[in-house]
C-alpha cells in the first residue's frame, strides 16, 4: 500500500490534536467548498488567514481526502469573490467611507487599506495581479481599485490570475507534505506552535497600532483646544 492510500484510510486529521487538528477537521467537515467559503471570507475579513487554509486543503488532498483540482478551482473563486465584494464596495459607496466602515472590525486596522491604496496607486493595475501574492495587499487591494473604478474585466483577469498563483503554492505545498504524513506527523506539536506565535503577533500588532492611533488621535485633539484660533 502506498504512503498516499495509506494517509487516505488512517484519516489523518482526526490523528492530529492541537490548533492544526482542529482546521484540519473543519476543513475536511466543510469539503471543497467549504474551502471556497472560508477563502471568501478570509478575502474579506481575515479571520484565518489563506496560508493556513489553503495548505491544509492541500494537505488533506495529498493524503486522497478532497479532490485537488476542485480545491484549486474553488479556492480561486472564493478568493475572486471576496475580491469582488470589496471591488464593488469601493466603487459604489467611495474608498474612505468603506474603510472607516471595516476598519471598526476586529483585527483590521484602517492603515493597512492605506497602504493598499498606495501600493494600487504606485504601480497601477498590475498592483491587482502582484498585490495578490503579497501578504495584507492581498486581501485589501480589491477596494482602490473599486474606487478608482478600474475595469471590471481587468480587474478580473489580474485577480484570477494572482489568486490561482497564490492558492496554487500553498495548496500543492500542503499536497506534497499530505502524501508524506508518515513522516511529519512528528511535527505537528512544531505545525501548532508556530500557528500560536503567528496568531499571537498578528494579536499583538494590531493593539499596538490601536493603542499608538488613540494616543496620536488623542495628543491631536489637546493640541486643537490650546491653539489659539
Amino acid at each position: 500500500m502506498t504512503t498516499a492510500i495509506a494517509a487516505a484510510t488512517s484519516s489523518p486529521d482526526a490523528d492530529m490534536g492541537g490548533l492544526s487538528g482542529m482546521v484540519l477537521r473543519l476543513i475536511d467537515a466543510l469539503g471543497e467548498w467549504g474551502v471556497a467559503l472560508m477563502l471568501f471570507v478570509e478575502t474579506v475579513f481575515p479571520p484565518i488567514p489563506s496560508e493556513v487554509i489553503l495548505p491544509l486543503a492541500g494537505f488533506l488532498a495529498g493524503a486522497g481526502r478532497m479532490d485537488l483540482v476542485l480545491v484549486l478551482v474553488l479556492a480561486t473563486l472564493g478568493s475572486y469573490v471576496g475580491a469582488l465584494v470589496l471591488y464593488w464596495l469601493g466603487r459604489a459607496i467611495g474608498f474612505d467611507r468603506t474603510v472607516h466602515w471595516l476598519g471598526k472590525l476586529p483585527l483590521v486596522d484602517e492603515d493597512d487599506f492605506r497602504k493598499a491604496a498606495a501600493w494600487f496607486h504606485r504601480h497601477g493595475r498590475s498592483a491587482v495581479l502582484f498585490g495578490r501574492l503579497v501578504p495584507i495587499v492581498r486581501s485589501l487591494i480589491s477596494l482602490p481599485a473599486g474606487a478608482d473604478r478600474m475595469s471590471l474585466w481587468s480587474f478580473s483577469l489580474f485577480t484570477v490570475l494572482g489568486s490561482g498563483i497564490w492558492n496554487s503554492l500553498l495548496v500543492l505545498g500542503g499536497a506534497a507534505l499530505g502524501t508524506q504524513y508518515d513522516r511529519i506527523e512528528g511535527y505537528t506539536e512544531w505545525i501548532d506552535r508556530a500557528m500560536y506565535a503567528a496568531i499571537a503577533v498578528v494579536v499583538v500588532v494590531f493593539v499596538v497600532r490601536r493603542v499608538r492611533r488613540s494616543r496620536a488621535e488623542r495628543a491631536a485633539r489637546e493640541r486643537s483646544r490650546v491653539t489659539p484660533s
